[in-house]
């Protein structure tokens, strides 16, 4: 968590982002520090730009006004530093899921082809998908393609992992097991995560902290601090104060609607 009373340097900033389409304003007046190692999620009411914002993180598209940096340096496009996984796992269906990892690893300096195929193995296996190197995407369930995903964003060493809705369209067992893992690969490797969801239990079981959007033009409306003690269980869920969380976020986001 970002302490503003010191002069530490947050590993993400994005100070005053206003990003508009035409006429319409989808973000406007957006800050927000994030603290090297540490899970933010985003959350808010269906077109308050979330996605939006994650996109510009990632600079896959310019803001129309404020700045974004990482490390102080300013974000002007996609970076090997960053780290993207969205919502459908976007595989290239004539690639195995080995070949999928390793196309991530082309622009790696210095790589072999032997290293870029080790270094692909050691990442499937990491999100347990060790003796599916030689399937391909079709032959998968919705599940193995997101760890397949997650495993190619995780293969080139980025320091911030940003995810959008990357658990969405799963079913709530295998939704579980996905955070669960999120989770397992976040605390190994001290990523900082930015998570954009829906689902406001899973922001809470996930994150330091919950950035509620207003609805559009989006802004920060409210940052929420997570105090639960990791690791979190189904039974850390079940407690008053998880419970008093949840409840206060949905509050926020319906009260803003």
């Amino acid at each position: 968590m970002i302490d503003e009373t010191t002069s530490a340097e947050p590993k993400l900033r994005v100070a005053g982002i206003v990003k508009r389409f035409g006429a319409v304003t989808a973000l406007e007046g957006v800050d927000l520090a994030v603290a090297e190692n540490e899970f933010v999620s985003i959350v808010g009411a269906s077109g308050c730009g979330k996605s939006t914002l994650l996109s510009l993180i990632a600079g896959l598209e310019p803001p129309t006004a404020g700045t974004l940096e990482v490390d102080g340096r300013a974000i002007t496009g996609p970076g090997r530093d960053r780290g993207v996984v969205f919502q459908h796992a976007t595989l290239m269906p004539w690639l195995s899921v080995q070949r999928n990892v390793e196309f991530a690893l082309r622009g790696e300096a210095g790589l072999t082809r032997a290293e870029r195929a080790e270094r692909a193995r050691e990442f499937l296996s990491l999100v347990g998908l060790a003796g599916f190197e030689e399937a391909f995407p079709a032959q998968l369930s919705g599940g193995m393609q997101q760890r397949v995903a997650l495993a190619r964003s995780l293969s080139y060493g980025p320091d911030i992992l940003l995810m959008d809705e990357p658990f969405g369209a799963l079913d709530a067992l295998t939704r579980r097991t996905m955070q669960e893992l999120l989770l397992e690969v976040w605390e190994r490797h001290r990523l900082t995560v930015l998570l954009v969801t829906h689902d406001i239990g899973e922001a809470v079981v996930t994150s330091d902290r919950v950035v509620v959007m207003s609805p559009r033009p989006g802004r920060v409306q409210r940052i929420v601090d997570v105090p639960i003690p990791r690791p979190r269980t189904l039974a850390s869920e079940r407690t008053a104060e998880f419970q008093g969380l949840e409840d206060g976020i949905l509050d926020l986001i319906h009260g803003a609607a």
